[in-house]
């Protein structure tokens, strides 16, 4: 834990850091530290009554509930503001009271959790699983410094400035790159696999559920001590100098990772002065940049969203000590005095060792694997060694038919919270104005209207009905035996099963993988959001055997058939990577009848000059759409439509 107890401590001496990512295992008391971090920031002043927590030094003059003439104020404790992951849009960013503007004509406004987390900490829990609506209004605040709600004919503006700390566990899927970036700083962490430190977590929580005053009575004195430093360091930070050759380090260090942007560099340069502030130094070194550079560059360095965050320490030493004036030594010395960062700490730097978990170095989703003859990859039981896909390109768009209801996201066609707007009906999210009022307005008479105001019932309130986007659930059914054991045709296959994984990823699906080879199948990867597992699962599949085709379709039903109950809302699409070829098992026509309703496509594997048309027959009883497998990406569709129009003018 500590490169997280350091992640966050830079972030209490320095916010312009721009908060924390924690990835990691379930149950590493992630949430835990993060919320303690509140009771360790020191006191924010506000002008009294501020809803928005004016600075009363320097109060927003385009505050709602201004203006404010500049003066004393009163202090407050720093607030940390949870985000759930279910909020909704109003929770998130205000919601107008409709009512009163109507009866009263009024623009009466309550601020959400970014007003209240302003000067303060947002917290999001499972930042990962945040939908894409509530990203958006988050990528706009973190931007911006600023809040806007605009609806209803209604703008209000105020400022949302706060630390953002979110906490994921990345089997649940990666974060859009464009929130990733937001975050200053990203660190990893797993649970210990010390006996004696566990056996002291489990002691101490023990301690604290018997006697929970008594248990945080007897840390209250470090506790204060700790945020005194904190405080201390805050009052060192304007003081602290970035000299040119430390600035020559953390320029040099972002070329050499080519991390996008110059976000990097920025936030590189504050965390480093942030750590020379916390351990007393007026001046930043070299360590402070390398420091701050293992937990600033981590989550910039990916290329493919099938990359997980990783740094190479080795490199990162050896630009710093190339770009350095003089040789660093790797080993932090740290602080002068106790606490976290100090000899009890264990906090205060980032030193290599044993102690020290590397961060994982991104895994390549397409081993540089050179081609081989199949026979040199057999093994002994006649299975072939697992070939590497081919480069991933953008396919085709596959959607389920219909409008369907469920999670937002970019696939198929859905009534959702946004979109255009098609009509209205009764409700209270996103109050349709105009509905609203042609409900309420016959009744004026009978209820007895005798001013300007209009008369409004709760009974009257329409909520506009948007067609948006849907993510669905993907179910990959993959064939996986001899007949697809061709190593060209395999990397060929693999590609474009990746192709299609990573379209789901940017459409917000879930996905599934089923291969069958042998005399069985096997769920490789149970309905998830984490698409790069699938990728991993699919760079590990081994190829050999008989075709089980009946098995993998009948597996899929019983897939499908489980997902329903657990997410009614999400809709499926089985997506079949096969040549069609049924060498093993019952006919394939009793399983595919399993299937009849769900929307499906089959990937066409077969190749060479004499074609069978299995697949095609087998994507007639799934009642499914047929794409040849040289025919699946978009470009290739384009340049089928193209040869089809030549065609059509040469006859003319």
């Amino acid at each position: 834990m500590d490169d997280l107890k350091l992640a966050l401590l830079i972030n209490a001496v320095s916010p312009g850091v721009g908060g924390v990512l924690v990835r990691g295992e379930k149950g590493t008391a992630k949430s835990t530290i993060v919320r303690a971090l509140a009771g360790l920031l020191p006191p924010v002043p506000a002008v009294p009554g501020c809803r928005f927590s004016c600075d009363p030094g320097d109060p927003d003059p385009a505050c709602p509930d201004g203006p404010h003439d500049a003066g004393e104020g009163e202090e407050r404790a720093a607030r940390l503001v949870e985000l759930p992951v279910g909020a909704s849009e109003d929770r998130l960013t205000g919601s107008l009271d409709i009512e009163r503007a109507l009866t009263e004509g009024v623009k009466a406004f309550e601020p959400g959790l970014l007003a209240a987390a302003h000067r303060g900490v947002l917290y999001v829990d499972e930042v990962n699983l945040l939908h894409d609506h509530l990203v958006d209004l988050l990528l706009d605040a973190a931007a911006m410094g600023e809040s806007y709600v605009e609806r209803e004919g209604v703008s209000v503006r105020h400022a949302a400035r706060f630390l953002l700390v979110g906490t994921m566990n990345p089997e649940e899927g990666e974060l859009r790159p464009q929130l990733l970036d937001r975050f200053g700083l990203t660190v990893e962490v797993a649970a210990t696999r010390d006996p004696a430190e566990r056996a002291e977590v489990v002691r101490r929580r023990l301690r604290f559920e018997d006697d929970p005053d008594g248990f945080a009575a007897a840390f209250a004195a470090d506790e204060a001590d700790l945020a005194g430093r904190i405080a201390a360091a805050r009052r060192r930070l304007p003081g602290v100098e970035l000299t040119d050759a430390a600035l020559r380090q953390i320029t040099a260090v972002c070329a050499s990772f080519e991390v996008d942007g110059l976000r990097a560099d920025l936030v590189t340069a504050r965390a480093a002065i942030a750590l020379a502030a916390w351990h007393g130094r007026a001046v930043v070194t070299a360590d402070d940049v390398r420091t701050a550079a293992r937990v600033a560059f981590a989550h910039r360095r990916r290329r493919d969203p099938f990359d997980a965050p990783g740094l190479d320490r080795q490199k990162l030493d050896e630009v710093l000590e190339e770009h350095g004036e003089e040789p660093e030594p790797p080993d932090d010395p740290g602080p002068p005095d106790d606490g976290p960062g100090g000899p009890d700490g264990g906090g205060g730097g980032l030193p290599d060792g044993p102690g020290q978990q590397d961060a994982p170095v991104p895994p390549q989703s397409v081993p540089p694997q050179s081609e081989q003859p199949m026979e040199s990859g057999q093994g002994r039981s006649g299975e072939s060694e697992p070939a590497p896909a081919d480069a991933a390109y953008k396919p085709r768009l596959f959607t389920v038919p219909g409008l369907g209801n469920g999670a937002p996201g970019r696939r198929s066609k859905a009534r959702s919270p946004y979109g255009r707007v098609s009509g209205a009906r009764p409700g209270t999210r996103g109050v349709h104005l105009t509905a609203t009022l042609r409900a309420a307005a016959p009744h004026q008479r009978a209820r007895g209207r005798t001013g300007s105001g209009l008369v409004v019932l709760p009974g009257d309130l329409r909520e506009a009905v948007r067609d948006g986007r849907e993510g669905n659930l993907v179910l990959f059914v993959v064939d996986a035996s001899g007949s697809m054991a061709a190593r060209k045709r395999m990397r060929a296959v693999k590609g474009a099963v990746l192709s299609l994984l990573l379209d789901a990823y940017q459409r917000r699906d879930k996905v599934g993988l089923i291969t069958f080879r042998g005399r069985d199948a096997e769920l490789a990867l149970p309905p998830t959001s984490s698409v790069e597992a699938g990728a991993r699962r699919l760079d590990a599949l081994p190829t050999g055997g008989r075709t089980p085709l009946s098995a993998g379709l009948m597996r899929a039903a019983e897939v499908l058939r489980v997902e329903r109950l657990r997410d009614p809302a999400r809709r499926p699409l089985l997506v079949v990577v096969t040549d069609g070829r049924a060498t093993h098992g019952p006919d394939p026509s009793q399983a595919a009848g399993l299937l009849a309703g769900v929307a499906s496509v089959v990937v066409d594997c077969e190749s060479g000059p004499v074609r069978l048309g299995l697949a095609a027959a087998l994507g007639a009883r799934l009642g499914a759409e047929v794409v040849r497998l040289d025919r699946l990406a978009a470009d290739a569709l384009a340049g089928v439509v193209r040869d089809a129009r030549n065609d059509a003018r040469n006859i003319a």
